[in-house]
């Protein structure tokens, strides 16, 4: 058994695998607008489309292998998710129609909701003791995956490298995770002198109804900013498409910086103030980014949202695994499972109510889900257990 240090950085790696599946195709939505969709391009729902597409198959990729891995164990699919990330890069090289991206897409999504099951209750299970400063740090490395992908594919978008080629580019990772784990001999979920807590208790549990409600909340938050950033910059602000995705790396920096800052903060000052303080930013930077007549100024109010709501999704995760310690990985699913669910509506909303009217409004639209979720987040704390300050 190798030690927890390293088993938990190889799930960080495992993170940054996940981001590629995510991250890579926004920055090229305009380049895939006019490779699919001709000389009049694809229309904002389609392109809208496509992330609700990948986050599908992240959803279904949950729950399927959510369902399984406390009975099978995590390590088959830690090597089944970076698996099918790495046939959605291949998938996505070679797809000849807007159908067939369609398809690779949510093959791609799959294998990403895989990944985004099993790492999080398996870093919780190494590090029981700072389950909030470690899963914070797990998902700060989904924001550096973020800017990594971002940067090769801003640097392709700059000097005309072929995005077919970048996605071929970035399959070394996920191939060198699965070779990384595949002889390695994997903890259990939950340990062996605990019995781990049926689904359909906590279903009946009112708090943890509560909790699936805030973390489709907080996914809607993250995502309906992060897939429409690049196209925001360029269609609306008036940037070149190199300054969208620049935009979105630094938009990726602001969350992994947020995330590094409150897995360091989480031991000192109460989780759920720290969220409710970060809904109320989030709004107030949403709104600035749509209406600012400032170009430059909205797009910082953008990134800076990034900061703001980094720290929502992954500190959710470590309250509820608080509060439910013997939740194994059925409840790490059913979390991510609603996570992801806010991920497919917003940039679909996004797209939709830009199609009706304009993408400043879709994307003020999204700021609704931080608005909602303050609220809930201090009815949660209300009721809360578990070692928080």
């Amino acid at each position: 058994m190798v030690t927890a240090r390293w088993f938990t950085a190889l799930c960080y790696g495992g993170m940054m695998s996940l981001a590629i599946g995510l991250n890579l195709m926004p920055v090229f939505l305009t380049s895939l607008s006019l490779a699919f969709g001709g000389r009049t391009g694809l229309t904002q729902e389609q392109l809208g489309r496509l992330g609700a597409i990948s986050f599908t198959g992240v959803v279904i990729g949950i729950f399927v292998a959510g369902s399984l891995a406390d009975r099978w164990g995590a390590k088959v699919f830690a090597l089944a998710g970076n698996g099918f990330i790495g046939a959605g890069l291949v998938g996505m090289a070679v797809a000849p129609t807007y159908g067939a991206f369609c398809a690779t897409v949510f093959l791609l999504g799959g294998g990403a909701g895989i990944l985004d099951m099993i790492l999080s209750p398996l870093v919780a299970s190494l590090n029981p003791q700072r389950r909030a400063a470690s899963l914070n740090w797990l998902h700060s490395f989904y924001c550096v995956g973020a800017m990594a992908t971002v940067l090769v594919g801003t640097i392709a978008l700059r000097t005309g490298f072929s995005w077919r080629l970048t996605c071929l580019l970035l399959l070394g990772l996920p191939l060198a995770l699965a070779l990384a784990f595949a002889p390695l001999r994997f903890p259990k979920l939950v340990s062996g002198s605990e019995a781990r807590q049926p689904m359909r208790h906590l279903l009946r549990q009112r708090w943890f109804a509560g909790a699936l409600v805030a973390i489709f909340l907080g996914g809607a938050t993250e995502m309906g900013m992060a897939q429409w950033l690049p196209a925001y910059a360029e269609r609306s602000l008036g940037f070149p498409g190199w300054v969208g995705g620049t935009g979105l790396l630094f938009f990726s920096l602001s969350m992994a910086l947020g995330r590094m800052a409150i897995g360091t903060l989480s031991t000192a000052v109460n989780p759920y103030v720290i969220m409710a303080w970060c809904c109320g930013l989030s709004v107030i930077l949403f709104l600035l980014g749509s209406f600012l007549p400032v170009s430059a100024a909205a797009l910082a109010a953008c990134v800076l949202a990034g900061f703001t709501g980094s720290a929502l999704w992954p500190t959710l995760l470590a309250v509820t695994a608080d509060h439910y310690p013997r939740g194994g990985a059925s409840m790490f699913a059913a979390l991510a499972a609603l996570g992801n669910a806010g991920g497919i509506m917003m940039p679909w909303v996004v797209g939709w109510v830009a199609d009706a009217s304009d993408l400043r409004w879709g994307l003020a639209v999204s700021g609704v889900a931080p608005m909602l979720l303050l609220p809930l987040v201090l009815v949660l704390k209300q009721g809360q257990r578990g070692p928080v300050p």
